[in-house]
């Protein structure tokens, strides 16, 4: 297969979007050739029959440049490309989205966010599969959503019996109302431990006059790497999840991965407490999920 993939970021050291680096390496071992169209792209190391294309958001500049230059890469490249897979981007959908379909050539969407806007509408009308990790992961009703899991790397977030684990209780993700690292802060000090936080965004200073107001201690790692988050799994004695946004949320399947006792509001996701890295490997793995897609390509 020859394959176009679309993508927002394609960075080793992006602290949201940097485990996309490993999915286009699994791409690549299944793959004659990929072409990679990325709105940025920033550290990255990826076999010799992958090509990547960068929109330059990295170098900042007018979003509609950006945009013709997607379009002028999607077409240029279009005799070496059969297939395309559509990173949470639906945008790429709504420029190209008949084109593909002109050219008889198959596209697959990945989108895991509550939110459903026209994009995304549009987009779903293009696409021949729309993909997700759960069925709350996806709103839009349509017959082309496949639920597919979430494609954990296995092989990176693993357990390390070496590491030698703290007291301390981990909160991951954006620094947003939704996200609710205001209860881990109270839930940390209610249990007498420290509390570290990765992740950045608007709330920092309210969470930091919580923690200031109750006496809590709080870390604020801010945006860490892939490999700084895997030790924080490997060295936390707990993670704390509060996230309200009702979806799937990856970093508990991350957690779990690698040997990190959870504690989640959601009790949709109650019963991973009791999961550990063997339910991972089974429904959740990277490489599973990366076939499955190629299969759904294929058609």
């Amino acid at each position: 297969m020859r394959l176009l993939i679309t993508t927002q970021s394609l960075d080793l050291n992006d602290p949201i979007l940097g485990f996309f680096h490993r999915w286009v390496e699994e791409f690549a071992k299944h793959c004659e050739s990929i072409e990679v169209v990325c709105l940025r792209a920033g550290d990255y190391s990826l076999p010799p029959n992958v090509h990547v294309h960068s929109l330059g958001k990295e170098h900042g500049g007018l979003r509609l440049l950006r945009w013709v230059r997607a379009l002028r890469y999607i077409v240029g490249l279009r005799s070496k490309y059969d297939h395309v897979f559509v990173h949470m981007n639906p945008e790429y959908l709504v420029l190209a989205g008949w084109f593909w379909r002109l050219w008889g050539k198959r596209s697959v969407l990945w989108y895991t966010h509550k939110s459903v806007d026209l994009k995304l509408r549009a987009a779903t009308l293009f696409a021949n599969a729309v993909l997700t990790a759960s069925k709350e992961s996806f709103r839009l009703p349509t017959n082309k959503l496949r639920v597919v899991g979430h494609g954990i790397d296995t092989g990176f977030f693993s357990v390390d019996q070496a590491v030698v684990r703290g007291s301390h209780y981990l909160s991951v993700g954006r620094l947003m109302p939704s996200k609710r690292h205001d209860l881990a802060i109270r839930a940390a000090h209610e249990a007498g431990v420290s509390l570290h936080i990765a992740g950045n965004g608007p709330e920092q200073a309210n969470l930091e006059a919580l923690a200031a107001q109750l006496g809590a201690t709080v870390e604020f790692l801010g945006g860490i790497t892939q490999q700084q988050l895997r030790q924080e799994y490997r060295t936390a004695a707990k993670l704390v999840h509060t996230s309200e946004t009702g979806s799937l949320d990856k970093v508990v399947l991350e957690a779990l991965a690698c040997g990190l006792a959870i504690a989640t509001n959601d009790p949709a996701l109650k019963h991973l407490e009791s999961e550990g890295p063997a339910y991972i490997q089974k429904n959740h793995s990277l490489d599973s999920l990366i076939v499955r897609i190629l299969e759904i390509l294929h058609g």
